[in-house]
């Protein structure tokens, strides 16, 4: 969200609909106006605009809260693993690209995300494997046995016992068995793997290479300063 003259925003959203697209809330920042105080970063809304294809901007008129971002503003943890989180989601969808699967990924991650009893940093590099997958990007396990640590290798995609290539990462035996629980299990028990933040970070950057090999245009987060902090409070 982004201010727009004196008295308004334009918003980037990701609409079930129409994929993509930039919204402008006249008025908003007034206080007697509708929208205000309803668009916020993390908020799921009910709304209704006006869509035209030819035009880049289009015009929200009304806007009701299903899912308040209330809460991320209260707790910098979860704020930041929800902004890093919306701005990969932001990379992975073309502009006005109707892509049912990241909506509904989206839409439930926020939602569990401001529930969950612990926001821990973990939860971005789990959302990094469910996003490559759901994208069609999917890393692929092909050990003989999960036991063995394992490499990541970034031009095939695969999780193997040895290194494949120049683009090949050996994972430390956390790391393994993180990414091995993420591919092969659904459960909040991924997050209690005590992944010390080097390995934490690390495994974060081998996994922006990968989306950076197989992602054209992929660019750095502007939100990764705000992760960085969270790291430092998650010793």
């Amino acid at each position: 969200m982004v201010d727009y003259q004196d008295s308004s925003y334009i918003l980037t959203v990701l609409s079930e609909e129409h994929g993509k697209i930039a919204l402008i809330a006249k008025g908003a920042k007034r206080p007697k106006n509708k929208l205000s105080g309803i668009l916020q970063t993390g908020s799921i809304l009910d709304v209704v605009y006006y869509y035209k294809n030819t035009r880049s901007v289009q015009t929200l008129t009304e806007a009701s809260i299903e899912y308040s971002a209330d809460v991320f503003r209260k707790h910098f943890d979860r704020a930041a693993v929800l902004y890093a989180v919306l701005e990969l989601l932001g990379q992975l969808v073309h502009d006005n690209e109707v892509n049912t699967p990241i909506f509904a990924f989206a839409n439930n991650f926020i939602q569990w995300l401001g529930e969950a009893d612990d926001a821990k940093p973990q939860i971005f590099p789990y959302a990094q494997i469910r996003l490559a997958e759901i994208s069609g990007i999917g890393l692929v396990d092909s050990r003989d046995t999960e036991e063995q640590r394992a490499y990541l290798n970034i031009e095939s995609g695969s999780i193997s016992a040895r290194s494949e290539g120049e683009a090949s990462y050996k994972l430390t035996e956390n790391q393994t068995l993180f990414v091995t629980l993420a591919l092969h299990y659904r459960s909040s028990s991924i997050f209690n793997v005590d992944l010390e933040n080097a390995e934490l970070k690390q495994l974060v950057q081998h996994l922006d290479l990968y989306f950076k090999y197989h992602i054209e245009g992929y660019r750095e987060r502007k939100s990764d300063s705000i992760f960085e902090q969270m790291l430092q409070v998650h010793p």
